[in-house]
């Protein structure tokens, strides 16, 4: 097995660091290999932890009393210069929960009110996000929305414009946009299931 021979803490910013590990392959090889964390400081590395505690979450939520509409965001993003629809979402702030982060999250954004569904607790386990870059995770949440979208809690940093799309919307998006792949799956579900939440059954 792989194994980490010592770690460096290249940067110290507040939002996203880069760690620079010495490893070892399977079968000997010296290298090294980078990691962008959350983590403030190495103690704070999941693969020191050894917990996946969420450090974002996402947010899949439905718009209308027919809930027929999905709560989007077409988001500036540097790391591509240009415009990308997403899902609401954002970071899970010291002692907060992530389904509460999720409620404020999504009022900072949009403007709308979060009612998150209860689900069963594997549906919303934090899952990572690109492993192969970065030891994040982010939880989704799911539920309704509602009231008017506004951008009067929205943040200086953020370039977001609302989108509360029907499903023929979400199909020019997924042939002519660019979508984050998180995004991308579950826009798929809307597209297919019948009711709305269906894929969220007991497992």
């Amino acid at each position: 097995m792989a194994k980490i021979t010592g770690i460096n803490q290249v940067t110290k910013n507040p939002f996203v660091n880069l760690y620079e590990l010495d490893r070892e392959s399977k079968t000997g090889q010296r290298g090294t290999y980078y990691v962008a964390s959350r983590a403030k400081d190495q103690e704070g590395l999941k693969l020191k932890t050894r917990k996946n505690t969420p450090d974002g979450v996402i947010i899949y939520s439905l718009y209308g009393e027919e809930q027929d509409r999905v709560v989007l965001v077409r988001q500036y993003r540097y790391s591509i210069d240009g415009y990308i629809y997403e899902f609401p979402a954002g970071l899970v702030e010291e002692g907060e929960d992530f389904r509460s982060a999720g409620i404020r999250e999504m009022k900072e954004e949009t403007g709308l009110d979060f009612l998150p569904l209860p689900v069963n607790p594997a549906y919303e386990k934090p899952a990572f996000t690109t492993i192969g870059l970065t030891d994040e995770s982010c939880a989704t949440v799911f539920g309704t929305a509602s009231g008017k979208v506004s951008g009067e809690f929205m943040e200086d940093s953020e370039e977001i414009e609302v989108v509360l799309a029907d499903r023929e919307e979400v199909k020019r998006i997924l042939k002519e946009e660019n979508v984050a792949i998180m995004c991308a799956y579950m826009l798929m579900h809307f597209l297919h299931d019948e009711k709305p939440f269906d894929f969220l059954k007991e497992i």
